[in-house]
């Protein structure tokens, strides 16, 4: 199966890219357990620049592309190793009865895996400039119109409403 057909609302990213962008040497920025729900959010750095960007974006300088992953009634999670900042594969695949799958984030510093929900939740798609170090400190501009209202840089960890929590 497609990332595309595992994701809830694909539309941001494919009007970025023309089509889902494969999941493959994704920076891996956090990851976020909440147990109302129980939801597990990645926040990730997809592996290119998107064709399409806006040119808003592309006047500003921006050269990295961020979003939230979120699954939904999450089972079996387990997380051997966290060792940021990291890059890795993120995988869906159906898994066990109708309307679950498997998630698996395996790199260098990452290794996760999950059972959820058949379908994954994307949010707060946003462009920055990325430094030489690797950080996304910095200007944020987000394609949603509220999260662009709200944030002009990426809120802190207090922020509950932008990270799931």
């Amino acid at each position: 199966m497609t990332v595309e057909s595992r994701l809830v609302n694909p539309d941001a990213l494919r009007s970025l890219y023309g089509s889902i962008p494969d999941l493959s040497g994704v920076a891996i920025r956090s990851i976020n357990l909440n147990p109302s729900g129980p939801t597990v959010t990645l926040r990730v750095d997809l592996s290119a620049f998107p064709e399409f960007a806006p040119q808003e974006w592309l006047e500003a300088g921006m050269d990295a592309v961020q979003c939230q992953l979120a699954f939904m009634d999450v089972t079996e999670i387990s997380l051997t190793r966290w060792i940021p900042p990291t890059t890795g594969d993120v995988s869906m695949e159906p898994y066990g009865d109708a309307r679950r799958m498997r998630v698996a984030v395996e790199g260098a510093g990452v290794s996760l895996s999950l059972e959820c929900h058949e379908l994954a939740k994307l949010s707060h798609v946003s462009a920055f400039k990325l430094h030489p170090d690797g950080t996304d400190n910095g200007p944020h501009r987000y394609l949603s119109k509220l999260d662009a209202r709200l944030y002009e840089c990426l809120p802190g960890a207090e922020e509950y409403k932008f990270y799931g929590r």
